[in-house]
């Protein structure tokens, strides 16, 4: 017990300190969003097309496309975390995208993320926001009507203590709890399952996410 708790404190420090810019961040991505639909809209009445980008994405991630169909496969590991070989794309898009996995991994996504600061939704939220989320560095806790009510409580109580995790239905996932981050997903029996608190220690603001430190407030919610 007192390893973890060292450990939780450890990872919110370290969370709480890239947060302390979070307001400036999400106040400056929200005025870059309608800075580029607006520079969109101009671009179709003079008869245009423009692909909208995110501003500080890896133009070199481009699998994927605006039809969100990845290259790749999943390979596990021995501590049961599946990996996602092969690419993801990383471009803003405002159309729906076919997603080769659900819950997705990773991919093209919205331009406005989902909130992640611990928020628990009772319905399903759209995919390419919760996406988005991930880049960010979120861990997107699923759950199907598969679940328990008491394991789906217990899961809400601990995403809400927990920065950059988001929590939602998916009815239609393989298993009754999963756990998704950027490019990396599990399967976990609950809330007391010790590959929980290693999913988050691991890949929450972990080494996989491709824009660390960004906000997960200040998008959209429910």
């Amino acid at each position: 017990m007192g390893s973890a708790e060292k450990s939780n404190a450890a990872r919110t420090a370290r969370i709480e300190e890239m947060r302390r810019a979070e307001q400036a961040r999400a106040r400056r991505n929200r005025v870059l969003t309608v800075a580029a639909s607006a520079v969109v809209a101009a671009g179709l009445v003079v008869g245009g097309v423009f692909v909208l980008r995110s501003q500080s994405d890896d133009g070199g991630a481009t699998a994927g496309g605006g039809d969100g169909k990845n290259a790749g496969r999943f390979v596990t590991g021995k501590d049961g975390v599946r990996t996602w070989e092969g690419t993801l794309g990383r471009n803003h898009v405002t159309q729906a995208v076919d997603y080769p996995v659900r819950p997705p991994v990773g991919g093209d996504h919205n331009p406005v993320w989902m909130n992640c600061n611990g928020d628990v939704y009772d319905q399903e939220i759209r995919e390419t926001n919760a996406v988005h989320s991930l880049e960010h560095g979120a861990v997107w806790v699923t759950y199907s009507s598969a679940a328990d009510d008491a394991e789906v409580k217990a899961l809400a109580a601990k995403v809400r203590k927990t920065p950059y995790t988001l929590m939602s239905p998916v009815d239609d996932q393989k298993d009754p709890v999963m756990l998704s981050a950027w490019g990396h997903q599990r399967t976990v029996t609950g809330a007391d399952d010790p590959a929980l608190d290693a999913f988050f220690e691991k890949f929450v603001q972990g080494p996989q996410t491709p824009e660390p430190g960004a906000a997960c407030t200040g998008g959209i919610g429910r």
